[in-house]
Protein backbone atom coordinates (compact mmCIF):
# COMPACT_ATOMS: atom_id res chain seq x y z
CA UNK A 1 0.00 0.00 0.00
CA UNK A 2 1.70 3.49 -1.15
CA UNK A 3 1.76 5.70 1.57
CA UNK A 4 2.91 9.51 2.30
CA UNK A 5 2.90 11.04 5.74
CA UNK A 6 3.44 14.45 5.85
CA UNK A 7 5.09 16.14 9.25
CA UNK A 8 6.77 19.24 11.06
CA UNK A 9 4.33 21.87 9.92
CA UNK A 10 3.13 24.09 13.00
CA UNK A 11 3.04 28.00 14.09
CA UNK A 12 6.13 29.94 13.07
CA UNK A 13 6.40 34.18 13.32
CA UNK A 14 7.76 35.75 9.61
CA UNK A 15 11.24 35.19 8.64
CA UNK A 16 11.48 31.61 10.53
CA UNK A 17 12.47 27.69 9.54
CA UNK A 18 10.38 24.84 9.20
CA UNK A 19 11.48 21.55 8.36
CA UNK A 20 8.55 19.52 6.75
CA UNK A 21 9.06 15.90 6.29
CA UNK A 22 8.06 13.03 3.72
CA UNK A 23 7.61 9.27 5.31
CA UNK A 24 6.75 6.85 2.04
CA UNK A 25 6.48 3.52 2.28
CA UNK A 26 4.69 1.13 -0.03
CA UNK A 27 7.13 1.69 -3.11
CA UNK A 28 11.00 2.38 -3.91
CA UNK A 29 11.59 6.18 -2.98
CA UNK A 30 14.36 5.88 -5.31
CA UNK A 31 12.24 5.38 -8.09
CA UNK A 32 10.33 8.46 -8.09
CA UNK A 33 10.15 12.09 -8.00
CA UNK A 34 8.33 13.58 -5.75
CA UNK A 35 6.58 16.51 -5.32
CA UNK A 36 5.81 19.18 -2.10
CA UNK A 37 2.28 20.76 -2.83
CA UNK A 38 0.52 23.28 -0.73
CA UNK A 39 -2.80 24.16 -0.98
CA UNK A 40 -4.81 27.39 1.18
CA UNK A 41 -8.72 26.45 1.52
CA UNK A 42 -10.47 28.37 -1.12
CA UNK A 43 -7.75 28.55 -3.73
CA UNK A 44 -6.38 25.44 -6.17
CA UNK A 45 -3.72 22.86 -4.85
CA UNK A 46 -0.36 24.64 -5.82
CA UNK A 47 3.34 22.98 -6.76
CA UNK A 48 6.25 24.21 -4.75
CA UNK A 49 9.08 21.78 -5.27
CA UNK A 50 9.92 18.64 -7.00
CA UNK A 51 13.21 16.59 -6.75
CA UNK A 52 13.82 14.00 -9.66
CA UNK A 53 15.18 10.57 -8.75
CA UNK A 54 18.22 9.60 -10.81
CA UNK A 55 19.82 12.99 -10.63
CA UNK A 56 18.12 14.94 -7.55
CA UNK A 57 17.97 17.99 -9.50
CA UNK A 58 15.57 20.34 -8.23
CA UNK A 59 12.73 22.55 -9.15
CA UNK A 60 11.08 25.53 -7.50
CA UNK A 61 7.49 27.83 -7.66
CA UNK A 62 9.27 31.56 -8.14
CA UNK A 63 8.02 32.17 -4.92
CA UNK A 64 10.20 30.56 -2.86
CA UNK A 65 13.04 29.91 -4.72
CA UNK A 66 15.95 30.80 -2.93
CA UNK A 67 13.94 30.17 0.36
CA UNK A 68 12.91 26.55 0.24
CA UNK A 69 15.04 23.61 -0.33
CA UNK A 70 13.97 19.99 -0.85
CA UNK A 71 16.51 16.99 -0.34
CA UNK A 72 16.01 13.24 0.13
CA UNK A 73 17.02 10.16 1.70
CA UNK A 74 16.18 7.27 -0.18
CA UNK A 75 17.43 4.89 2.22
CA UNK A 76 15.26 6.30 5.17
CA UNK A 77 12.35 6.65 2.28
CA UNK A 78 12.07 10.19 3.59
CA UNK A 79 11.85 14.07 1.47
CA UNK A 80 11.93 16.88 3.70
CA UNK A 81 11.23 19.97 2.93
CA UNK A 82 13.31 23.20 4.34
CA UNK A 83 11.21 26.14 4.86
CA UNK A 84 13.44 29.26 5.43
CA UNK A 85 12.47 33.23 5.90
CA UNK A 86 8.73 32.14 5.76
CA UNK A 87 6.68 34.51 5.03
CA UNK A 88 2.66 35.28 6.03
CA UNK A 89 1.88 33.92 2.59
CA UNK A 90 3.75 30.55 2.87
CA UNK A 91 0.51 29.36 5.06
CA UNK A 92 -1.31 26.42 4.28
CA UNK A 93 -1.43 22.76 3.98
CA UNK A 94 1.57 21.47 2.69
CA UNK A 95 1.20 17.49 1.13
CA UNK A 96 4.14 15.35 -0.60
CA UNK A 97 2.91 12.80 -3.87
CA UNK A 98 5.13 11.15 -6.17
CA UNK A 99 5.66 11.01 -9.72
CA UNK A 100 7.83 9.20 -12.23
CA UNK A 101 9.67 12.45 -12.89
CA UNK A 102 9.62 16.50 -12.43
CA UNK A 103 9.54 16.59 -16.18
CA UNK A 104 7.77 20.15 -17.34
CA UNK A 105 4.58 19.70 -15.79
CA UNK A 106 5.06 18.63 -12.27
CA UNK A 107 3.26 22.00 -11.10
CA UNK A 108 0.34 20.89 -12.87
CA UNK A 109 0.34 17.04 -11.47
CA UNK A 110 -1.53 17.15 -8.98
CA UNK A 111 -4.85 17.18 -11.46
CA UNK A 112 -4.36 13.63 -11.86
CA UNK A 113 -2.54 12.20 -8.84
CA UNK A 114 -4.81 10.05 -6.63
CA UNK A 115 -2.42 9.16 -3.77
CA UNK A 116 -1.98 11.82 -1.11
CA UNK A 117 -1.66 12.15 2.30
CA UNK A 118 -3.23 13.56 5.11
CA UNK A 119 -1.04 17.20 5.01
CA UNK A 120 0.99 18.88 7.30
CA UNK A 121 -0.16 22.43 8.15
CA UNK A 122 2.16 25.49 8.35
CA UNK A 123 0.92 28.54 10.30
CA UNK A 124 3.15 32.10 9.53
CA UNK A 125 2.01 34.43 12.03
CA UNK A 126 3.02 37.10 14.62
Amino acid sequence: QVQLVESGGGLVQPGGSLRLSCATSGFTLDHYAIVWYRQVPGKEREGVSCINNKDGSTFYVDSVKGRFTTSRDNVNNTVYLRMDVLKPEDTAVYYCAKLAVCGTTWRRAHKYLTTWGQGTLVTVSG
